[in-house]
């Protein structure tokens, strides 16, 4: 059973009980609490607060920040080259480069994610404004002003019109008492309240019963007295109020996903070179501080920066398409986000509902009904509700206002009985100039109708039988069938009295009905459409009816064969639950509790979930989905529970949005997974090298600068195209497919490394230096000369292959023919690889340890180059065929 659920059952309990039953069982009474119950109060049913949290202090954003696997690896191999290039090395072979370029890099990524983590808005703190008022209660028999904060269970709570009900009460006396539940049910009518015990036969659902408030609901007119049953966590709206501020970490697992399988790879490779290093006569500590090089350039350091540079790029291309992104989180919510959940007014309908037709018994169109119709919409008190706003938009006709003008002239008002849940209609009595007056009641079909005792049809007042009762029902049946609100329209002529009683609402005249028409958008089908083009699943969930929500949905293209309400899920376990959400499509009748069940039990399936609200009651489900999405008019604290921010309430801004943050999500794939796969090549062959080599391959810092040199080229790739197929389907973040990347594409480099290795030991360097070999040298400066043309040779052999395959990964197709990069990545890789090929003739080569190399060498390697490419095409196409991916 679910928490909503069993605080259902518990709270509903008291609906049913007599008030002194009440007072007993809690142990309090009508004149409140004393002081010395309301500690033990509070000890027994806790507090009014929602469930502890640990303060988010700055402490926990900085351990949020700067801990996490990626970082502990760099982390420790920064203390290693610390103590190996520092503190255990000479005077003369010092060098602090790696350990500062490697803490750098720890202290730019965690700064960036601590500024996301200052940035971020905690949607709770927004809940817990509701503890903090002030409210009015009875202690001891003394009115006092607390702090809902301070509230217990048993303390009688007082409230009047414009309060928000502090806790879950029961209503024990009333004085006109109207409370809008929206913040609970998503429902805009507003409903009367009573204090009357229920009787057990009654069917109604929790949020219907009439002598319960509910904690967060609001109370629109008149005055109620009542005592607290629950607090805090224990209240239906505390059922479904998030209570980790941290709940949402899917973004931060797929990094860390990553950063162990760099990981695995690190701690499988640092003992082998290490070993092979040793067994060829290296010294221990020779060794070891290559062994750590070796991992240092298997991990892309600039990872931290090529993500913010693809999220900041990202972020400023969604704002030109009215998309504003809060959180880092939204990325990867919006890269792989399978399924859509939403409700349907305003976002595939009009913010309003129209009123369609106005008609007699018989379906013929009547002026005479609207104009009644009009006059109780016009004048009775209530708040007015989207029904009451049609009815009164057709003043605003052509050439109609004038004639309204005179009707309110005509028509006086005299009294009314507001609506109310149990009559479902409102009763309002006009007087002409003469005295004469006319009772007005519109509301709910069958409430009403149940009072008429004649129908009026062309002017004809004639008996109700049951003949006339079918002609209502089926011209009733037939525009709900098509998913219209329809209500009823009765009067009954009044003579002479200025009051209207409970039996005046009996034997009334059926004059006819109202249809209203919740108008899909002229853009929801198409972006319906486009939505299941990108393979992401629309799914409405909403509190209307679920005939209005079909009629809808029938309309813009949303499967709604089936329809799973409220009500039918109380009854369902969460198993059954987790598969009927697979089929089903369209949800009606919902409280925000139960919109939370369903999000989760769409992420449970192994969805990622993306959840559109704008109010209050969409909170929670906002905290539950991996990507809460709200809008610009949406209320203050939805939108500081969203990620997302549309400017516009469209499905097709939405559309937008989900395909540049998959362009984004795709450029920061391309990175990992390309240079991963590089790195690891390269790293391939210095160990095969390292075995058999009187001499390092590269030294440290020379993989390190190899590494950055391309990492900063990698900085270009935020604005790289991205293929349309690459947008049409959900991504994964996560490390999943990278080790098999990596093992595809990686040993193609390093095959081309050794040949490369083979030319420079047995062919370029003899030649260079006097035509020996590395074992014949004796003078130590030739030694040097060979070891610097070698480590230079395959230095500038890893740089052009590293850059160039970037060109060819990054795309499915076939480059530069069937996807072009964009213009900047051609020129900055090109730019790249010229100036990088550049310092080897310039004198600061001499400190990384390399040299010039002729001319004639560059031949070989642009063969190699072109070898590597052609080799990896090929590659690429079995890869695909395999794995039907790439990036």
């Amino acid at each position: 059973m679910s928490k909503t659920t069993l605080i259902d059952c518990c709270i509903k309990k008291y609906a049913y009980r007599e008030i002194s039953e009440i007072y007993k069982e809690i142990g309090a009474s009508p004149q409140g609490l004393f002081p010395e119950q309301v500690d033990g109060m509070r000890r027994r049913y806790g507090e009014n607060s929602f469930a502890k949290r640990k303060k988010d202090t700055m402490l926990r954003c900085l351990r949020r920040a700067f801990i996490n696997p990626f970082h502990i690896i760099l982390f420790v191999l920064g203390m290693i080259s610390l103590a190996t290039d520092v503190v255990l090395a000479s005077n003369f072979a010092r060098n602090a480069t790696t350990a500062i370029i490697i803490f750098s890099m720890i202290l730019t990524s965690g700064v960036i994610r601590l500024i996301q983590e200052l940035r971020a808005k905690n949607a709770a703190q927004q809940l817990e404004r509701l503890i903090h008022e002030s409210i009015t209660v009875r202690r001891a028999g003394d009115l006092q002003e607390i702090s809902a904060e301070e509230l217990v269970v048993g303390d009688i709570v007082l409230l009047s019109a414009g309060d928000r009900v502090p806790a879950d009460i029961r209503l024990t006396k009333v004085s006109d008492l109207f409370i809008s539940q929206a913040a609970i049910t998503g429902e805009s009518a507003i409903l009367e309240k009573n204090c009357n015990t229920l009787s057990y036969g009654s069917t109604e659902t929790l949020t219907q019963l009439e002598n319960l408030a509910f904690m967060a609901t609001t109370v629109i007119g008149g005055k109620g007295e009542g005592i607290v049953l629950a607090v805090g966590k224990d209240t239906l709206y505390g059922s479904f109020e998030k209570s980790d501020a941290e709940e949402k970490q899917s973004f931060q697992k797929g990094a860390n996903s990553i950063a162990w399988v760099m990981l695995r790879f690190i701690v499988v490779l640092i003992p082998i070179v290490f070993v092979l290093l040793r067994l060829t006569g290296g010294k221990w500590l020779e060794s070891f501080a290559f062994a750590l090089s070796v991992a240092v350039g298997l991990m892309p350091e600039m990872l931290p920066m090529v993500i913010t540079a693809c999220l900041a790029r990202g972020s400023l291309s969604m704002s030109r398409k009215q998309t504003i992104i809060k959180d880092i989180n939204a990325m990867q919510g919006f890269g792989s986000m399978d399924v859509l959940c939403m409700d349907k007014t305003g976002t595939l309908t009009n913010e309003s509902i129209l009123l369609e037709y106005y008609m007699d018994v018989l379906g013929n169109e009547s002026t005479r009904v609207l104009d009644f119709a009009f006059l109780n919409s016009m004048y009775h008190s209530g708040v007015c509700n989207p029904i009451d706003n049609a009815i009164l938009a057709c003043q605003t006709m052509p050439g109609r206002s004038a004639y309204y003008t005179r009707l309110l002239a005509q028509y006086q008002k005299t009294d009314e009985i507001p609506f109310d849940y149990a009559r479902k209609f409102v009763s309002t009595l006009v007087t002409e100039a003469d005295g004469a007056g006319q009772l007005i009641i519109k509301g709910d079909i069958a409430h009403v109708v149940a009072r008429c005792g004649f129908v009026e049809y062309r002017d004809a007042v004639l008996p109700m039988d049951e003949d006339k009762m079918r002609s209502v029902a089926s011209v009733v049946d037939e525009m709900l069938q098509d998913g219209m609100k329809v209500i009823a329209v009765a009067r009954k002529r009044i003579e002479k009295q200025n009051r209207i009683l409970p039996e005046d609402e009996q034997s009334m005249i059926l004059m006819g009905y109202l249809a209203f028409f919740d108008a899909p958008k002229k853009t929801a089908k198409t972006s319906v459409e486009a939505l299941k083009r990108l393979k992401v699943t629309p799914k409405i969930l909403t509190g209307d009816q679920a005939d209005v929500a079909v009629s809808v949905c029938r309309r813009v293209g949303i499967p709604s064969e089936t329809v799973l309400t409220g009500a039918q899920m109380d009854e369902m376990t969460d198993a059954v639950l987790g598969a009927a959400v697979e089929k089903i499509h369209v949800f009606a009748e919902l409280t925000p509790g139960q919109k939370v069940r369903l999000v989760s039990a769409l992420s449970q399936n192994g969805h990622t979930v993306g959840f559109l609200g704008d109010g209050i009651n969409d909170i929670p489900a906002l905290c539950e989905a991996n990507v809460g999405i709200s809008v610009d008019t949406a209320v203050d604290a939805a939108k500081d529970a969203a990620d997302v921010v549309l400017l516009q309430k469209d499905l097709g801004v939405l559309e937008q949005g989900i395909l540049e943050g998959r362009k984004t999500f795709t450029n920061m794939l391309k990175y990992i997974k390309i240079t991963a796969s590089s790195n690891f090549g390269n790293i391939f062959s210095i160990v095969c090298a390292s075995a058999f080599l009187p001499f390092l391959p590269m030294t440290s810092l020379q993989i390190l600068l190899l590494n950055l040199l391309y990492d900063v080229l990698c900085i270009i790739l935020p604005w790289d195209n991205v293929d349309e197929e690459e947008t049409l389907s959900p991504r994964d973040w996560s490390g999943r497919t990278l080790g098999r990347f990596m093992l595809s594409f990686g040993p193609i480099s390093s095959l081309f490394d050794i040949v490369t290795f083979l030319f420079l030991y047995y062919i370029l360097c003899p030649m260079l230096c006097g035509g020996v070999t590395y074992q014949s040298l004796t003078d130590s400066a030739m030694q040097m000369q060979y070891i610097a043309l070698f480590q230079t040779g395959w230095f500038l052999e890893s740089m052009w292959t590293q850059v160039l395959i970037l060109h060819f990964l990054r795309t499915r197709k076939i480059p530069f023919v069937q996807s072009r990069p964009s213009a900047p990545v051609i020129c900055i890789t090109l730019a790249g690889i010229i100036a990088f090929t550049a310092i080897t003739f310039t004198k600061g080569a001499a400190f990384f340890g390399l040299t010039h190399l002729p001319f004639w060498y560059f031949i070989f390697l642009l063969i190699v180059a072109l070898l590597y490419m052609l080799l990896t095409t090929v590659v690429k196409a079995f890869y695909q065929k395999k794995y039907h991916e790439l990036i």
